[in-house]
């Protein structure tokens, strides 16, 4: 885990940087908050994991269902495993300047509007801040969270690989269309708290990992679902 850990984290500076240079370029980019640093986006699943497993949660038109700042998040995604499986943040550690990341939860609440966790588990959001300039860079919410630990409550800091949970199967509903363990999955949207994040594209199907880079927090783009 330590040697995942180091990875991340220089693969987070690494490559945010690279895309945060290209979004720089792009006209009506100025600047919205002093720095433009952005920070990593991962998968929020500890070992593999399956990006939009059965083509029906592409980012760029897939349902939005939650909202920060009174803003509805920039785009969303679902993300499959089996249940079991350990959710963490999906932030890296690092911005695109090499600076810490702190990751604080802000929201834990039953994810669907029933309120009943057995409809579809924990909604977790989390807020990113580049500890060198105080920036908030972005927030996620990642839904359908099992087994909640009790340490994760609104205020936490959590680390890269503090575990916010399992992956998990809850009962059918309009909330949770799931038949079977092949679709059990984290619904997460991402937002910026200044103009807007990316998502980096990919097929459905694709096979990820805890290192895969899967979008951007903090990058200056004009609109909602818009790729890296």
């Amino acid at each position: 885990m330590n040697l995942q850990r180091n990875i991340r984290l220089v693969t987070g500076a690494v490559v945010a940087s690279l895309v945060a240079a290209l979004v720089l370029l792009i006209p009506g980019s100025a600047a919205a908050h002093a720095s433009g640093h952005t920070v990593n986006v991962y998968s929020p699943i500890v070992g593999a994991s399956t990006w939009d497993r059965f083509g029906y949660s592409p980012p760029a038109t897939h349902h939005r269902v939650f909202s920060n700042w009174g803003y509805l998040n920039d785009w969303s995604v679902d993300i499959y495993r089996s249940p079991g499986a350990t959710v963490v943040s999906p932030f890296g550690s690092t911005t695109s300047a090499g600076n810490a990341v702190r990751v604080t939860v802000v929201t834990v609440q039953a994810g669907c509007a029933t309120g009943n966790l057995a409809d579809g588990g924990w909604r977790i959001g989390l807020e990113a801040v580049d500890t060198s300039t105080g920036d908030v860079l972005a927030r996620a919410d990642v839904m359908h969270v099992d087994n909640k630990p009790a340490n994760i409550v609104v205020g936490a800091t959590v680390g890269p690989w503090t575990s916010l949970g399992e992956t998990g199967r809850f009962r059918y509903s309009s909330c949770y269309q799931v038949n079977g363990d092949s679709g059990v999955h984290l619904h997460l949207e991402v937002i910026n708290q200044h103009r807007y994040s990316c998502y980096v594209s990919r097929s459905p199907g694709t096979e990820m990992n805890d290192l895969t880079v899967i979008g951007l927090g903090g990058p200056h783009y004009s609109g909602p679902r818009q790729a890296c």
